[in-house]
């Protein structure tokens, strides 16, 4: 079930994209809805635990890498059940500093997509407490490449324009697919890889918009047909009667910046950003409410193969008005060095004097102008 309940968050999610080019991850955000759900508390463990029922154990792959990471401050203790979930390689501190922190997480995201992604999609601040995230980066080649060509369209949108088209005709119809729904049949075509990864190009009637067609393509039944948007047919003279197929499509790249907060409820985190008390006491003692939630994704399809990535980030913050519980009382001890000292560098282990010094005069503060 965890591929359905992944697929059936994607499916959801594209269903509220707008137009225009785009791309997104529903892996990338259900790794980290299934890290916190059993940490949370509340309406916000009911809600990432409807989207997010049990964890996503992608299968070992030549062509598939994904990456988690939690970053969090020192005043900010994990429980010991948190920290068994997510290995100390995963996790990484954060000092409360943006300007230290954020080249850190953007450097992090880079290199886990190799370039594709360069940036954290989400800004820490001061009050930034936590951070988790997920790097998702896919790349294959096909097993029948495309051949480039030029192409401009003679009707709809397209027309007179320019494009770089790809053209490849293959034996046998087993890779075209028509889904039946509501608004009208989809055509899938699957792109096969030459490792374990493909790529489905899926087209609606025209005027038939995105938030439509993708969740069509990801959950509706499909069929072997040869009757659908965009699909001819036309008897040629051959050597033999097997059925051939002729695709013409274009190279595309394109990108998507999504804030998920936007569609909070989609992914079970619209009760999660409430700060008027925290929701995951799974994860810290200290009171947490998520703050940020985003992500960016690229995806580029050419003549011999197709490679996308994605970043997902979320941010925590201080929630309610939190005070720590001290136990006990104690003495406080201060010590002044106010006149000439001498100091030593120890290493530890042996107790060897690295260096040893004296201070006599301290430096002097710059004037004021």
């Amino acid at each position: 079930m965890t591929t359905a309940n992944a697929n059936a968050l994607t499916a959801r999610w594209t269903s509220t994209v707008d137009t225009g080019n785009t791309v997104l991850s529903g892996p990338g955000v259900y790794v980290l809805l299934a890290l916190l759900a059993p940490f949370a508390d509340g309406q916000v463990r009911d809600d990432l635990l409807a989207v997010a029922p049990e964890p996503l154990d992608l299968p070992d792959s030549p062509t598939t890498r994904m990456a988690t990471a939690v970053w969090s401050r020192t005043d900010v203790p994990l429980t010991d059940a948190f920290v068994a979930a997510v290995p100390a390689a995963r996790r990484g501190p954060l000092t409360g500093d943006p300007g230290t922190d954020q080249p850190v997480l953007d450097a992090w995201a880079d290199e886990q997509t190799a370039g594709a992604i360069p940036a954290m999609p989400i800004q820490v601040g001061e009050d930034t407490l936590m951070v988790l995230a997920s790097a998702l980066a896919v790349q294959t080649t096909w097993s029948s490449p495309f051949t480039g060509i030029p192409r401009c369209p003679q009707s709809g949108p397209w027309a007179g324009r320019d494009l770089n088209g790809l053209s490849r005709r293959t034996r046998g119809l087993q890779e075209l697919r028509v889904a039946g729904t509501e608004g009208g049949p989809v055509t899938l075509l699957t792109v096969t890889g030459a490792d374990d990864v493909d790529v489905v190009l899926a087209l609606g009637e025209p005027g038939r918009p995105a938030s439509e067609v993708l969740p069509a393509a990801i959950s509706a039944p499909a069929r072997a047909s040869t009757e659908g948007p965009g699909i001819s047919v036309r008897e040629i003279e051959a050597a033999d009667d097997e059925p051939e197929l002729l695709v013409d499509t274009v190279r595309f790249r394109v990108e998507g910046r999504h804030d998920l907060l936007k569609d909070a409820a989609v992914f079970g985190l619209a009760a999660a950003t409430d700060r008027d008390e925290g929701h995951f006491s799974g994860v810290s003692p200290v009171p947490l409410a998520v703050d940020q939630a985003r992500q960016d994704a690229v995806a580029e399809f050419s003549a011999t193969g197709f490679k996308a990535a994605a970043v997902t980030g979320m941010s925590m913050v201080l929630a309610g008005a939190f005070r720590p519980q001290y136990q006990y009382k104690k003495r406080l001890v201060s010590v002044n060095f106010d006149r000439p000292f001498g100091f030593l560098a120890v290493h530890r282990a042996t107790g060897l004097v690295l260096v040893a010094g004296w201070v006599e005069e301290p430096e002097l503060a710059e004037p004021e102008l």
